[in-house]
């Protein structure tokens, strides 16, 4: 892992009732993309949830808020939810996650490595190196997963195929894509900071992708340029609120990959699409969230 700054890390914890575990891990996962530690006082019965991060950004703020707030909506007993955000040294961080990020195997068309792993891919198997940062993707979490395993089933290697990756946080689908073959490749995200490393992630992979800062309810509803992938791994107020951006980019017989949507939100996002022309061809649920695939109706 190269780079690692002196800056002290935050530590981000959540006091919570054993019930909203499963919830509250999800959550952490979804804003921070890796899982969050829980540890439980069986003597005070008390437990908390710990993620560390190199920032808190006023918008992960906001999301953590709201997410809480939904988990109290759905009925689940969440406890206290008091939030305390601590700055702490760094000391061995790096090295305790190489204990716990292991080599992902996607499918036998991709595999996701940290650059420490000694795993070899295999033939015909396209590897992503990509080290897990603090807030950024590593492939772990069942919505970006699920995204990946779209991106390599849809590859047909016979044939051009361009991408679209719609927030693209680490720049893990877009590099995934580039190493399968899809051009051209196109990756943006609203955060700058999601830009840089997606771009610094792209370098140590050698691929060349088209990457930059946009704000997707600032793009026309309109597009010459269309993909045959589309992949929006973004909130699902977002992806009902932008859906005439989004359809706007894809092919007449793409697919889109819609991700991020926890599952008492899904039918509304499925709605949303199948309005505006679309149709469910796949689709998987793990723990609260859920993601789809559509296509235009033939």
């Amino acid at each position: 892992m190269k780079g690692i700054s002196a800056r002290p890390l935050l530590k981000i914890s959540i006091s919570i009732a054993g019930e909203a575990e499963d919830a509250v891990v999800e959550l952490l996962t979804n804003l921070f993309d890796h899982p969050p530690s829980i540890h439980a006082d069986t003597e005070k019965r008390t437990t908390r949830a710990i993620v560390y991060a190199e920032e808190f950004a006023p918008t992960q703020r906001l999301q953590l808020r709201e997410g809480l707030r939904r988990i109290r909506r759905a009925g689940l007993n969440l406890g206290s939810g008091r939030v305390t955000v601590q700055r702490i040294r760094r000391e061995n961080w790096a090295e305790s996650w190489k204990r716990h990020f292991q080599p992902l195997e996607i499918s036998s068309r991709l595999l996701i490595i940290p650059s420490w792993s000694k795993r070899k891919a295999k033939h015909g198997q396209a590897a992503v190196v990509l080290d897990p940062g603090l807030s950024f993707g590593t492939g772990h979490h069942a919505t970006t997963a699920f995204c990946l395993e779209q991106v390599a089933s849809l590859r047909e290697p016979a044939r051009a195929q361009g991408f679209l990756d719609a927030g693209c946080g680490s720049g893990i689908l877009a590099i995934s894509a580039a190493k399968l073959g899809y051009a051209p490749v196109v990756a943006f995200d609203f955060d700058p900071e999601a830009v840089r490393v997606a771009r610094d992630n792209a370098a140590a992979n050698d691929v060349s992708i088209s990457l930059s800062r946009e704000d997707l309810t600032k793009l026309p509803r309109r597009s010459r340029e269309k993909f045959d992938v589309v992949c929006a791994n973004l909130i699902y107020d977002l992806l009902i609120q932008e859906r005439a951006r989004i359809v706007a980019r894809l092919t007449a017989h793409g697919t889109l990959v819609l991700a991020g949507i926890l599952r008492g939100q899904f039918s509304q996002v499925q709605r949303a699409y199948e309005q505006a022309g679309l149709r469910l061809i796949s689709s998987r649920a793990v723990r609260e969230w859920r993601s789809g695939a559509f296509r235009f109706r033939s």
